[in-house]
Order: C-alpha cells, then sequence, then structure tokens
C-alpha cells in the first residue's frame, strides 16, 4: 500500500460539514496545518468560536474523516479557534460580499410562506411545525421563524427543549447568527432568548409593544444565517396585529396559508386574516382546515368542530382571477398533540396517522410548485 498523502487527508478533512453552517469546513476556511509521518496524520483546524456547540461533532468527523484516508491507522486532532479577523472574513464570505441585509424580500428564491389564523387555539403552530419537518424530509432545505413572540411554541413542538427546560441559544459569529437544526428545520424563536428565573419557575414571558415586536421579526429574518433556503415558513401570531403588519411591511412578497378550523367561528375571523396579508400586497395561496372530522376505529366519523369552515374561508377569499384553495383538511388526532408535545411532529413519529397524511400531502403539494426565477434578477454581472 502506498503511504498517504497531506493532501489526500486535507482533500478527507475538508469535505467535513460544519453541522451548522451546513458547508464544508474546507471551504469555510476552519483548516489548518496537516502532515503525515508513516501511518498518523497530524490534523489542525480552527472552529468558530470558544465553546462551539458542535465542537464535539466536528472533532469525531474530522477524526474519522481523516482515519478513511488508506494507510492512516492513527490520528492526533489540535483544535483552535478562529481569530477576530479570520471570523469577519469568514462572515463577509458567507453574506457574499453584500452588507448587511434583509435576504428574503422581493427578488429573494426562496419561498416565504407565512401561515397565519384570524385566532388562537386552531393549531397554526403545529401544522407549521409538521409542515416544515415534512418539506425538509422531501428534501427542501427549510428554514422556520417563530413569530409568535408572544405565543412562541415552536422550540417545544420540534424537540429543543431539553429536560431542564432550557432552550439552545443560536450560536453567534460575530454579528451572524447560526440557527439551531431540529429535523433538518432551521429555526429561530425569541423562546431561544428567554431563561427561567429559578428551578420550576416559569420561562420569561415577552411584554412589547409594536415597535420592539417589528424590531424582533426584523433581527430574526437579517442576523439569523439560514443560508440557501427552498421554503422559509413563518409561524405567525393569531390576528391582524403589529406582527402581521410588519411582517407584510418587511415581506411584501411572502405568500399565505390561512390556517382554520370547521367551526363557522373560526372561519369568519380566519377570513380578516387573509384581508389584512392581501392588503399589505401577499398573496393568499390557499387554506388549511384542522381539527376536521375524526373517525373512530369503528369507522364512524364525529365532527367534534362542525363542518364547512374550511370551504368557506376559502371562498371568502377566492377573487374573479384568483381562486383560493382548500388545500388541506387535517382530521383531529390525538396523536398529533400528542407527538408536539413530545417534541417529534407525527409526520415522522407516526407518519401513518391520518392527520399525519394530510400535513404530508400539503407538503407534497407546495414542493410540486419549484422557486421560479421569473421576473427576477440573477446574482451576476456584466463585465
Amino acid at each position: 500500500m502506498s503511504p498517504a498523502s497531506a493532501d489526500a487527508v486535507r482533500a478527507a478533512v475538508g469535505a467535513v460539514s460544519d453541522p451548522e453552517l451546513r458547508r464544508p469546513i474546507g471551504e469555510l476556511d476552519m483548516v489548518r496545518e496537516i502532515s503525515v509521518d508513516g501511518d498518523l496524520a497530524r490534523v489542525a483546524i480552527a472552529l468558530t468560536i470558544v465553546g462551539c456547540p458542535a465542537a464535539d461533532r466536528i472533532a469525531s468527523d474530522v477524526r474519522a474523516a481523516a482515519a478513511s484516508v488508506p494507510g492512516i491507522t492513527d490520528v492526533a486532532l489540535e483544535v483552535g479557534v478562529m481569530t477576530p479577523a479570520e471570523r469577519h472574513a469568514l462572515t463577509e464570505r458567507l453574506r457574499g460580499g453584500r452588507a448587511r441585509e434583509m435576504p428574503f424580500g422581493p427578488g429573494t428564491l426562496t419561498r416565504v410562506i407565512a401561515v397565519t389564523s384570524g385566532k388562537g387555539g386552531v393549531g397554526k403552530s403545529t401544522v407549521t411545525a409538521n409542515l416544515a419537518v415534512a418539506l425538509a424530509a422531501r428534501g427542501l432545505a427549510v428554514g422556520l421563524v417563530d413569530a409568535d413572540v408572544h405565543g412562541f411554541s415552536i422550540p417545544g413542538q420540534l424537540g429543543l427543549v431539553a429536560a431542564d427546560g432550557t432552550v439552545p441559544q443560536p450560536t453567534r459569529v460575530d454579528e451572524l447568527m447560526l440557527p439551531p437544526v431540529a429535523h433538518g428545520v432551521k429555526v429561530i424563536s425569541i423562546g431561544m432568548f428567554l431563561r427561567r428565573a429559578e428551578g420550576d419557575a416559569p420561562v420569561g414571558a415577552v411584554a412589547w409593544r409594536g415597535p420592539m415586536l417589528h424590531r424582533t421579526v426584523q433581527q430574526f429574518l437579517t442576523d439569523v444565517y439560514f443560508g440557501d433556503l427552498d421554503v422559509l415558513l413563518l409561524d405567525m401570531p393569531p390576528g391582524t396585529g403589529d406582527v402581521a403588519i410588519s411582517v407584510g411591511q418587511l415581506l411584501p412578497n411572502a405568500e399565505v396559508l390561512v390556517v382554520t378550523t370547521p367551526q363557522a367561528a373560526a372561519a369568519d375571523v380566519a377570513v380578516r386574516s387573509g384581508v389584512v396579508a392581501r392588503q399589505t400586497g401577499q398573496r393568499v395561496i390557499g387554506v388549511v382546515e384542522n381539527m376536521a372530522a375524526m373517525t373512530l376505529p369503528d369507522g364512524t366519523t364525529i365532527d367534534v368542530f362542525g363542518t364547512g369552515g374550511g370551504a368557506a374561508v376559502a371562498a371568502s377569499l377566492s377573487l374573479p382571477d384568483a381562486e383560493v384553495p382548500l388545500l388541506a383538511s387535517v382530521p383531529l388526532s390525538p396523536m398529533l398533540r400528542t407527538d408536539a408535545d413530545a417534541g417529534t411532529p407525527a409526520v415522522i413519529a407516526h407518519p401513518e396517522d391520518p392527520a399525519a397524511r394530510a400535513i404530508a400531502g400539503l407538503a407534497e403539494t407546495l414542493a410540486q410548485t419549484p422557486r421560479g426565477l421569473s421576473g427576477r434578477s440573477l446574482p451576476f454581472r456584466p463585465r
């Protein structure tokens, strides 16, 4: 067997992916000196920050990559940290040399979908969490912004809450925040920045008015590094308040998915959220009816929340030249709730559940519409 070369080890190590940035560490200039002495590979890498949450995984992956090179049986790994200048260069590289800006406005190649409801308690966040995971399971790059600042629940539903009640904070690299990843979805929520006072005390509450809410949503969209996304979902707060208006101003290009229950009272209110979204220039792409008729073990069905609400909302929001379809009718499901409480969405925990199948079908419908280039400028300049 020919002796291993440093170039071969460097190629193998450089291909290791940073689990937060989702890019090869060689491309991120995190690989330092590499040498080979017989069957021993000496490898040095530099992490982005001290105490990097992904440090153990990166170290393990680097050792495995170096050891996979033929002729290498032992790996000596040295782990350091980038200098401030190197971190600055990294953030510039991640931004593509562009100034600090919100990347999801008009002209973006990312499909932005705001999931709204007229009132709380209709299962909007549960639908959003499951939809995000179902889209990621289809190979799409998905981000999720928990814009329900006062009533955030996305971290818990995606299993980001530890046994002691803590939620992992985004990793900060200079002014960029790297969001935690759950079930293949990059997630940001105000719940990641709140802590319990002590012991079993409840997590701190947010008591903010309009300007602070606007700033928070704007910062989530600007300072969180999601990378190149196929779809960005926003779990909106119920109603037509400050956040809905802010999102309409920041993301007039967003598409809107309205969630309601079959109940007439919920349907009447749900229409208003679609109307306000349309007033800001956003396009209502469909309605999801949650908590629809449930089929019992004996084959009979029970309409706990009535019938027809989803179709009524779709009809009310339809225009002569723009029909709004009822995209999914999700049956009432104890499993959907149980899995949400357990932090593993039903679409992956119990994909055979009728509610999970309905949301998976919704994801399939949305995934069939790819990102388009029509009317959008490409990131190239003529010389």
